[in-house]
């Protein structure tokens, strides 16, 4: 089991899109309180005194849609300026970043996964369930701007759905050929959508490898990341192809990370909520930062225990809630 250094960071459950794969058509969700959140100065409380005294120091911020939290600038410049923070990155669906990426980076982000499930703007618009005027093209121009500004690495994140857009595994391949790009294929999980899993079904990594292999080639690449992605890089390319197989090629026994909810959740794995600490409200009711650090300690130990692997086969845990309230 590797030693677990890396929390992902909810800044919020909400999110201006309701992609298909997270927020399913005709679902509502209870979105947390404004006052429930988790605030910055509780959020940086628990990274100096809980989590980086226990070596967690590597950090992604995710959502809902982190940008959409008004002070996300002021807690990146705060992260990346501690003295532990050995990695600092976000995703984001890219809807607000050619306007934010700017601040983003001159407060010391140099990190960022944008999802991009399509070249094509109509089948981007329908699996974020989009109906009014096209997204794709800001999320698009996001993109160009992180770009020039100098994220690197800078990663697209792909869910590949069957019979929406398992077409375009090529197209959206080719982007890492002329530029340093990372391209991230992750596998559709069932995840509060069970119906359109049922309906859809998942295409594995193997088989997007296998056509990406028929067209171009495959090798192993040199650049490698601190998740659980298996990297390739088409001979020649600037940029690489990471697979995120959870549903075929468990990796658990290499899960690095610990996820930490907007309401101050702490839960040890994606789908399995087994020994999950509400962080928050101890700190509101005046726990000392020694017992919180004492139960985060004791979880962090739990953790080979209590996983996706588990969970998957109905041998433990619970799960209440959907990918964008937990932060994917």
């Amino acid at each position: 089991m590797n030693t677990v250094d890396y929390l992902r960071i909810s800044l919020l459950d909400r999110c201006n899109f309701r992609c298909t794969y997270c927020v399913p058509e005709g679902t509502t969700l209870p979105y947390v309180l404004p006052t429930h959140l988790l605030t910055a100065a509780e959020l940086l409380l628990l990274l100096d005194e809980v989590f980086a005294p226990l070596g967690l120091t590597c950090f992604r911020l995710t959502g809902g849609e982190p940008l959409l939290r008004p002070d996300v600038v002021e807690i990146v410049r705060a992260i990346a300026q501690r003295p532990y923070t050995r990695d600092l990155a976000m995703t984001t669906n890219g809807f607000f970043l050619a306007e934010k990426a700017k601040a983003l980076y001159e407060a010391g982000l140099r990190r960022i996964n944008i999802s991009l499930d399509s070249l094509q703007p109509e089948v981007f618009d329908q699996i974020i369930g989009n109906r009014g005027r096209s997204r794709w093209q800001q999320v698009w121009q996001g993109i160009q701007v992180a770009h020039q500004l100098g994220f690197d690495p800078l990663k697209i994140n792909v869910v590949i759905i069957p019979g929406v857009n398992d077409t375009e595994v090529l197209d959206l391949a080719a982007l890492t050929l002329e530029q340093n790009w990372h391209v991230r294929f992750i596998e559709f999980m069932p995840i509060g959508n069970q119906d359109l899993f049922v309906d859809r079904g998942w295409v594995s990594s193997e088989s997007l490898r296998q056509q990406i292999r028929d067209r171009w080639g495959l090798v192993d690449s040199t650049v490698q990341g601190n998740g659980p992605a298996d990297v390739f890089q088409i001979p020649g390319a600037k940029g690489t192809l990471g697979f995120i197989s959870q549903m075929s090629e468990c990796f658990c026994d290499r899960c690095n990370r610990v996820r930490l909810s907007a309401d101050g959740w702490l839960r040890p794995c994606l789908l399995n909520e087994t020994g999950q600490i509400d962080l928050k409200m101890a700190l509101r009711e005046g726990v000392p930062l020694t017992d919180l650090r004492h139960q985060v300690q004791t979880l962090l130990h739990m953790k080979p225990e209590i996983n996706f692997k588990a969970r998957a086969s109905g041998t433990s845990g619970s799960y209440s809630r959907t990918m964008s309230q937990i932060g994917g």
